[in-house]
Formats: C-alpha cells, structure tokens, sequence
C-alpha cells in the first residue's frame, strides 16, 4: 500500500472528454519527506513515518527534532505513519511527490470533518421531526426515546442531540482524474473531509471496481526497420 500527506485546497467542478460533469476536489499533495523507516523485525510492523508542510523549529518537540535532524528532514506540521509491504523502497529523507498516483486509481481520503457544534437530533441523526402545521407544537422535539414498556428506560448508545463534527472520517474509492507532479495537485471526483487547508491522508484504495487495473509505467517501444508501431492501423485490402 502507498500513501501521501496533503492538504485540501477547495472544491469545483469540471467536464471530462466525453463532456460528462464532475465536481471535484483539488488536494494539495506532497511533497512529502520520510522522517522514519520502521520494520516488522525492529518494530513488530512494516511501515514507513511521512512529513508534510515545513514548519518552524520552535513550535516541534524535542523529541521530533531529533528525529528530523537525523534523517536530514527540515521540521514538518503534519506527521503520519503510513503501512507499506515491503520497505526496502524507502530510506529516511527520501523525497515522494504526487506522481505517486496516477489517472485513473482509486484512492481512500482521510481528514478531520467540519465541525458543526451542538446540533439537534433532526440535523445530527436525520430525524424526521413532527407535524409543520400551524396548530402542531411538535416539529423538531425529540419525541419519545424510550425502548417500550418492558424495558422502560433509555437504551445505551440512542442517538440523542449532541456534538456533531471534528471526526475522523473516510471517503473510500475516490477515482483520480488528474495529477499535476508540477504544482503538486491531485484532482478526485467527489467531496473529501474537513474545510479547506484540512490535513489529509490519501492512501491506495482498499476496495476497488471491478475490472480496475493498476496503472504501471510503460515502455516506450521502437519499432525496428521495416516493422511497424505497435497498434498501427492496418492496410486494408482492395475489393
């Protein structure tokens, strides 16, 4: 599995080749720089420590300075283990960028949902609420939250009024439509959590389409004298 830090930069919407509408989300992702190598023979598990966003040397702790000194990282903001197979792709101070994914891969983003204070049952569990009439004193009350006559009494974890938002949230799947290695910008159809500026984790999607194929560089291939390019057109014969 691979993965990146990045940062949500907003929302918009696009049209694809064949003009079919998409709204999107433009992700901030990388460069980000390995503070740790960790492996399942010194640390019980395969994984590797990314860095992401500079930051000033007053505001990291002791501890983590020292961590970024000794692999020749610059001190960062945003500090997440990502697990991998296999590490012997990675060393401390190596340099991932977003080209790590590519067109077409689905990847899984998470982040910090926007937080939305203390919110009534209708807005926070999608309650249906009562009658909207004039003479109806029941439109956004709770109701009755007990289990029945048996029990009588309020099970344990009833979805009630509360505090909504600042979770760590998921989207899986979310296809890849552009990525741009110059500017550091991933392109993926669909929302992501958190407002803008929100630290992310984009990560290699667990669960994938059907028939989806992970994209692998490929050689270009020269033709040799008197043949011709792969996937030329043929001659058609004369009737």
């Amino acid at each position: 599995m691979v993965g990146l830090l990045g940062k949500k930069i907003g929302m918009t919407h696009i049209f694809d080749e064949e003009g079919a509408f998409a709204a999107v989300t433009l992700i901030e992702a990388g460069p980000c720089y390995v503070t740790q190598v960790k492996t399942k023979d010194i640390d019980g598990y395969n994984a590797i420590q990314l860095g992401f966003c500079e930051s000033k040397e007053k505001r990291v702790k002791h501890v983590d300075g020292a961590r970024f000194k000794k692999s020749g990282v610059k001190p960062m903001r945003f500090v997440k283990e990502i697990r991998v197979n296999d590490t012997a792709a990675y060393k401390p101070g190596q340099k991932l960028e977003a080209d790590l994914f590519a067109k077409g891969d689905f990847v899984d983003v998470s982040g910090i949902s926007i937080g939305k204070g203390f919110q009534g049952g209708v807005k926070r569990w999608g309650w249906a609420g009562g009658d909207q009439g004039h003479g109806s004193m029941f439109h956004r009350a709770p109701g009755s939250i007990q289990s029945g006559a048996r029990l009588g009494r309020v099970t344990k974890g009833h979805h009630l009024p509360g505090h909504m938002g600042t979770d760590n949230v998921t989207i899986q799947s979310l296809e890849v439509l552009k990525v741009d290695k110059d500017n550091s910008i991933i392109v993926v159809k669909g929302p992501v959590p958190g407002h803008k500026n929100t630290f992310l984790i984009i990560k290699e999607a667990r669960k994938r389409p059907k028939g989806y194929v992970k994209h692998k560089a490929v050689k270009a291939v020269t033709p040799k004298k008197g043949q011709k390019a792969p996937g030329a057109a043929q001659p058609q014969a004369k009737r």
